[in-house]
């Protein structure tokens, strides 16, 4: 796909974006997002990284306009390529004690704090920023328009698909190989007929 012009093109508005910000910052930025926010079942995985750009990732982009082949494939790339990454997990349990916005920030701080090397400067997905001493920034739609950001958009997601497909295995019934713990429409008419199970967010109305 290196040869799409507009794959280079899509990449390099994101760089783009990304240079704007370096330019108003000293050190070392970071980007961060999460997967599973939106899911009934299984944990909310936060991944952050400093990454300089590679001719290998020119496909990178946000995870969910993406194959899940090639989000695979560029997974392993941005974890051979990038100077550090890390991955922050909150377990469906503690989402239903502390609701799915704290849970997906406690992910992000977990994922930013726990960086081999410490960011200067954060780029968060989203409107809300972590509990984190290093100067952060939200950025709303930030997987569309940051190229760190959408490579750990692609980290946090490949690591979350992984966890399910895991549970997948345990929970066959459920089929969440292929739905991931979203609410499809076979998800939610499984959940009516055999009800939660214990990686389910009882918080959610998921039968609905």
């Amino acid at each position: 796909m290196r040869n799409n012009p507009a794959s280079r093109n899509s990449c390099a508005e994101l760089l783009a974006f990304d240079k704007k910000i370096r330019r108003t910052i000293s050190g070392k930025l970071a980007g961060v997002d999460e997967a599973g926010r939106g899911a009934l079942a299984g944990p909310v995985v936060a991944a952050a990284l400093i990454c300089d750009f590679h001719e290998e990732l020119y496909d990178v982009r946000d995870s969910k306009l993406l194959s899940e082949k090639r989000r695979e494939e560029l997974y392993e790339i941005i974890m051979n390529r990038c100077t550090c990454v890390n991955v922050g997990m909150v377990e469906p349990e503690v989402i239903d004690v502390i609701n799915i916005l704290n849970a997906t920030l406690v992910a992000m701080k977990e994922a930013v704090e726990g960086l081999a090397i410490s960011a200067d400067f954060v780029i968060v997905d989203g409107r809300d920023i972590p509990d984190i001493k290093t100067r952060a920034e939200p950025v709303t739609g930030g997987d569309g328009k940051s190229f760190i950001i959408a490579a750990s958009s692609i980290v946090a997601k490949v690591t979350r698909d992984r966890v399910m497909r895991e549970f997948g295995r345990i929970y066959p019934d459920y089929n969440f190989i292929r739905n991931k713990g979203y609410g499809t429409k076979e998800h939610r008419d499984v959940l009516k007929k055999k009800g939660y199970t214990k990686i389910h967010r009882k918080s959610f109305n998921c039968s609905v």
